[in-house]
């Protein structure tokens, strides 16, 4: 049979009320054809069942199986309803005084039902009552004495009333395991969100400072070329006190969005922004920690790096070798630097177990340092390094983006 169509994994099933019906069907289809056998019999000892005659069973009694077995379509939506109308079907065929073997097994098939959407102790009551009904049934029928069938019957409705409450206690189970596991993606995906938020606010603030230093200095070079060159053409003196009064507008703006951004509980908010130059005391602190590191610089480096370059460099090495400290285990580490022309390269490898295969998606650290190469304008790469350990590697452009 092709499966065209269906995702895989994916297991086709009939509508409840759909299956409802195909039930229903089956059941009074075979009942009633039950029913109308143990009333014809055509062994040759006669009509005879257990001793007694056998009275057939005229047209319109096998109405009453039907209704019987047809109203098990509406299980689902009124199971107390049902399982009545099942055993008033069934017992009135019985009282009539016909073979009512085969339509017996209607009202445990409603009864499982009614175990399955009802507290427990009402079940129990419902299957007492259920199992009184048919062994009414069964007295006031044609046989003379209780066959095994009989006793069969009284296991088939323990069995319909223990699998229906087994049955609602798997689903409740399901139930609070979907639940559960539900509020635990809520809450890492609302974890995950304070974590970038966080970041993001912390990379919000330190560019700011960054900016606003730059700015700063903008301000007051202005205002010293506009002092000391008072014999410049009017239009480079128009300028330059045009760049004076944007640059103190815009610290005077950021000084304002920096109110904002603080925190009073911030311990590094009044502390000056680390940059590479601060490498070395990082360095010395990751061995100290247990994780033995070297670094190695290629190139010559520029007499200052842009702040936003060197913020987001010495943030990118920190959360590496802090990753490489705590999930590296016995290992190694090597910071790379590389200083080009228009770019800065970094490249931090250990030698330790390698990333986890969901690692570039999971981590909060991932997550910042990308949120750092992409603010200072670059591109950041985490992956398995050569030598079997973790490998992060960042260009950051030296360029204004």
């Amino acid at each position: 049979m092709s499966t065209q169509g269906f995702a895989p994994g994916v297991h086709w099933r009939l509508p409840p009320l759909v299956a409802d019906i195909v039930l229903a069907v089956t059941v009074t289809a075979v009942t009633v054809w039950g029913c109308y056998s143990e009333s014809n019999p055509s062994f040759d000892s006669g009509p005879f069942y257990h001793g007694n005659v056998i009275v057939p069973a005229p047209g319109w009694a096998y109405l009453l199986v039907a209704a019987a077995g047809m109203a098990l379509a509406w299980r689902r939506r009124h199971p107390r309803g049902v399982l009545a109308a099942t055993i008033v079907g069934v017992l009135a065929f019985a009282l009539l005084g016909y073979v009512s073997d085969a339509a017996l097994v209607i009202p445990p098939i409603a009864l499982y039902t009614v175990a399955l959407m009802v507290p427990v102790l009402d079940a129990v009551l419902l299957a007492v009552a259920t199992l009184a009904a048919l062994a009414v049934a069964i007295v006031v029928g044609p046989a003379v004495a209780v066959t095994s069938g009989d006793i069969a019957l009284t296991g088939l409705v323990a069995v319909a009333l223990l699998g229906g409450i087994a049955s609602a206690n798997r689903r409740r189970y399901i139930e609070e395991v979907r639940v559960r596991t539900e509020l635990l993606e809520r809450t890492h995906q609302e974890k995950t969100r304070r974590t970038v938020d966080a970041e993001r606010l912390r990379i919000a603030r330190e560019l700011h400072d960054v900016v606003s230093h730059t700015m700063s200095t903008i301000n007051v070079q202005a205002g010293v070329a506009a002092y000391v060159g008072s014999d410049l053409p009017p239009n480079t003196a128009s300028a330059l006190q045009a760049i004076k009064t944007a640059s103190k507008d815009g610290l005077r703006e950021l000084r304002a969005i920096l109110a904002v951004l603080r925190q009073v509980d911030d311990p590094d908010s009044t502390q000056p922004q680390p940059g590479l130059a601060r490498l070395d005391a990082l360095v010395a602190g990751v061995i100290a920690a247990g994780l033995p590191t070297a670094v190695v610089t290629n190139g010559a480096p520029p007499a200052a790096l842009p702040p936003a370059v060197d913020l987001a460099a010495y943030r990118i090495v920190q959360e590496s070798l802090t990753n490489a400290i705590r999930h590296a285990g016995p290992a190694t580490a090597t910071v790379e630097i590389t200083y080009g022309r228009r770019a800065v390269h970094l490249r931090v490898t250990d030698t330790g177990w390698g990333p986890p295969a969901s690692w570039p998606t999971s981590g909060h650290g991932v997550i910042g340092m990308r949120e750092r190469a992409a603010a200072a304008g670059g591109r950041l790469d985490i992956g398995k390094a050569n030598t079997g350990g973790f490998e992060v590697t960042a260009r950051l452009p030296l360029e204004s983006v």
